[in-house]
């Protein structure tokens, strides 16, 4: 190509090679390096007057000085009077900043975008952004390539059985980039989250709500609640006749003509029972007329009265026990709302043909400790996070493994108990949604906690299929470790692909992926470089190569010509 310069950084030499490889073009003359004291130094041995360059330069380990390097010459030959500059960057650094996750965070990659714009770059080529709307902070056009024609390719020369196979997402963030594969390929797709709670938890306030009641001189003792409400029962029973725990009288009563003091529409209690219970606060009297139906409806225990405290008068527990089951009862689902059946490989039962929908059996559940899957009747680790969130790395709130245990001593001098998620402030970074919370970094810590156990939930039917997990980026690996678990221990998958456009490979996570028996093989291009040592640490690693997809966007750009085709699926 004539009035062109491509020009190398030292992130990816390997990449650059090829590209001009593939143009039939040389690469252009620089020299990198540092100076006594650290700096980088840039020297540009080429004239680019009036020429179009391109500078490929990547993130790397050395993102760092990448980025100051892929800078200095954007500056560079923006003074030597060049007709326009591009930067490829196959993997654009910072890009998981690229949103506020606390109140004193930075958007990093906005603020690259900014610094880029400053030195000079005129136009941009990456590779699958981590989120897509990054293409706003740019001030100069971007093409934001897709690697999933590359990897959609690969499994359908590599794959024998990829017609039955399932698109997966190891979290939600991940579903729209899932489903833009399986509509491509007309293939199902499902979906694993991982919450940091246990299954059958206090979801609400309704199983997490505790009471605080007074005797009648004004104090919480224990002892005398006890004695106030044994009297109180004592009286009740001794003064309320036995027609009073007749139904048929009950619902004469309900239909009787009432009199002039009754014009309100409130039936009058009796006066004995008024009586018995005139020495009793009003939440006293109230719980204790409930009990024995002397109330406008017959007495029916509620889930918020399940959950009160031990000691609490008055409640219905208490008084029909005679304060003799001293446990701690919880409602675990809101009131009217009935948990379906499962069977034993974990799907819900469906009532009927026309009554439910198929697609609700295909959710399944199950334990993660230390990021692993375990069996239910597993031991639980000595906390449990129910709060659903983490932030900043830090649990909320752990819990007993043992709902017999008693409870803290904070808990029992309170109004309503802290545990429940209504009375807390919003767990979420800035008080909106999930997605500005925990990054992937605490999201991995969380897993490999061994006192942390959490409930992974798998949507859709997996059963007897090879499962691909998608993602744009595999930098740990305890979340696809666990997804892998989930799909083929839970799910009954028949084998697991993990597949991704950048090939982080954080610390030891190659390794521990290889040494994962579920899963079958890790597929990434070398947009990122990936180091000889890391790729001969396993034999499940397949590196695809994106030099091609980058040449012929190079040639389009130079050309003007359109880049649409390099978007769509080819055989």
């Amino acid at each position: 190509m004539r009035q062109t310069c491509i020009f190398s950084g030292s992130s990816h030499p390997g990449l650059v090679e090829a590209i001009c490889g593939r143009l039939g073009q040389k690469r252009a003359d620089v020299t990198l390096g540092t100076f006594s004291n650290g700096e980088t130094r840039v020297e540009i041995r080429t004239s680019v007057r009036d020429q179009d360059v391109f500078i490929v330069q990547s993130g790397s380990s050395q993102i760092n000085d990448n980025i100051m390097e892929l800078l200095i010459m954007i500056q560079a030959c923006r003074g030597g009077s060049s007709k326009s500059i591009t930067a490829v960057m196959p993997y654009f650094p910072y890009s998981r900043q690229s949103k506020k996750k606390t109140h004193r965070g930075a958007i990093t990659a906005r603020m690259l975008a900014n610094l880029m714009y400053v030195a000079g770059v005129n136009h941009v080529i990456t590779i699958d952004l981590h989120a897509s709307q990054m293409q706003g902070f740019f001030k100069c056009p971007v093409d934001n390539l897709m690697a999933e024609p590359l990897l959609s390719k690969w499994l359908r020369m590599n794959i024998p059985d990829w017609p039955d196979a399932v698109v997966v997402s190891k979290n939600p963030g991940g579903t729209k980039r899932v489903t833009s594969m399986a509509d491509a390929l007309k293939l199902s797709f499902g979906i694993v989250t991982t919450d940091r709670r246990r299954a059958n938890g206090m979801s609400s306030m309704q199983g997490s709500a505790i009471f605080e009641s007074m005797g009648t001189d004004g104090t919480n003792d224990r002892i005398a609640l006890e004695r106030d409400a044994e009297d109180a029962e004592g009286r009740i029973r001794s003064n309320a006749g036995p027609r009073e725990h007749n139904f048929a009288y009950q619902q004469r009563q309900q239909h009787a003509p009432r009199s002039n003091g009754d014009a309100d529409g409130q039936t009058r209690r009796p006066s004995r029972h008024r009586a018995a219970t005139a020495g009793f606060s009003p939440t006293v009297r109230t719980r204790l007329n409930t009990l024995n139906g002397s109330g406008d409806s017959p007495a029916s225990p509620s889930p918020l009265s399940r959950s009160t405290r031990l000691d609490s008068v008055g409640t219905e527990s208490s008084v029909s026990d005679g304060v003799s089951n001293l446990s701690l009862l919880r409602s675990h689902t809101a009131p009217g709302i009935e948990q379906p059946p499962h069977d034993s490989d974990g799907y819900e039962e469906a009532e009927g043909e026309d009554d439910g929908d198929e697609r609700a059996r295909d959710v399944i559940t199950g334990r993660l400790i230390h990021g692993h899957i375990v069996e239910d009747d597993f031991p639980s680790p000595s906390l449990s996070v129910r709060s659903g969130s983490i932030q900043g790395g830090v649990e909320q709130r752990g819990s007993r493994s043992s709902e017999d245990e008693p409870l803290p001593e904070p808990m029992m001098q309170s109004f309503i108990s802290t545990t429940s998620s209504r009375m807390q402030a919003p767990q979420h970074g800035l008080g909106g949604t999930g997605d500005a919370t925990a990054s992937d970094e605490e999201e991995e810590e969380a897993l490999k906690d061994p006192y942390i156990e959490s409930t992974v939930t798998l949507v859709g039917n997996v059963k007897d299929r090879p499962v691909l997990i998608v993602d744009d980026i595999i930098d740990k690996a305890g979340s696809w470790i666990a997804a892998a678990e989930t799909v083929i221990k839970r799910g009954g998958a028949t084998k697991v692909y993990c597949m991704a456009t950048h090939g982080l490979f954080g610390g030891d996570s190659l390794r521990e992926l290889d040494m994962c028996d579920e899963i079958e093989a890790i597929v990434v291009t070398d947009a990122f470089p990936i180091p000889e040592e890391k790729r001969r640490q396993t034999k499940k690693l397949v590196v695809l190569d994106v030099s091609g997809l980058l040449a012929e966007a190079i040639r389009r750009n130079h050309y003007g010509e359109s880049i649409s085709q390099l978007y769509q699926h080819f055989d």
